[in-house]
């Protein structure tokens, strides 16, 4: 799964919240939480591109993920490179679909895929995936969440708000297959991938809580039912 995790607030961050106390006369009092947020009226347009159209735009997406990842140029070369390697993977399987968010330049994505039961199974699946699911899949009513990428507001403001933009892909990549749940595995120590998500609504499967890490080399994290 790829999600790029909350992160601690940045030098300028802190600055940009403080600046206020360093300026003579009396403070300004700090805006509400209403005011901070981002507005649902005014977000970003979400929509789906093509096969063709990943291909025209694989430079642009990988810039985004390079910028929304962190770390040093070296970082984002290694990083870019590893995210558009698996993403060449993905979008080859049947059904798969990337969602871009935009404004006037593209902000966020998410891409995955339906799973079937009598299909090819995505890597690391086979045995961490419980038996209710495994219905859904052979239904045709489960969808892997192969990625969620959005700018650091979305993944430290509003979480639980219908219009967070991470829940408004996630949603939309489910509704657009049908699909009665997501699925998605996480590595066993990414604590920051896994608590990103459940603050966008998933949950652990049953048995597994966030002191007690899984077995195998991954968590399984489902959306939905």
């Amino acid at each position: 799964m790829t999600v790029n995790a909350p992160v601690r607030p940045t030098t300028s961050d802190l600055i940009g919240r403080h600046a206020g106390r360093d300026r003579p006369g009396p403070l300004k009092p700090l805006p509400t939480e209403r005011e901070r947020g981002s507005s649902p009226r005014t977000g970003e347009r979400v929509r789906p591109l093509t096969r063709r159209q990943i291909e025209d735009r694989l430079q642009e997406l990988g810039d985004l993920y390079a910028e929304t990842s962190g770390g040093g140029p070296w970082a984002w070369n290694q990083a870019r490179g590893a995210f558009l390697r698996r993403l060449a993977v993905d979008v080859r399987r049947p059904g798969f679909e990337l969602l871009i968010a935009e404004t006037t330049v593209l902000t966020g994505c998410a891409h995955g895929f339906p799973i079937r039961g009598d299909g090819p199974r995505w890597e690391g699946f086979d045995g961490y995936i419980p038996g209710s699911l495994l219905r859904l899949a052979a239904a045709e009513r489960l969808f892997v969440v192969s990625g969620i990428l959005v700018p650091p507001r979305v993944r430290r403001q509003y979480q639980n708000r219908a219009w967070n933009l991470a829940r408004r892909l996630q949603r939309r990549l489910l509704a657009d297959h049908g699909a009665a749940a997501g699925v998605t595995l996480v590595d066993r120590f990414d604590d920051r991938t896994a608590e990103a998500l459940r603050s966008w609504g998933w949950r652990y499967v049953d048995g597994d809580t966030p002191r007690t890490p899984p077995l195998g080399p991954f968590r399984v994290l489902v959306l939905g039912s």
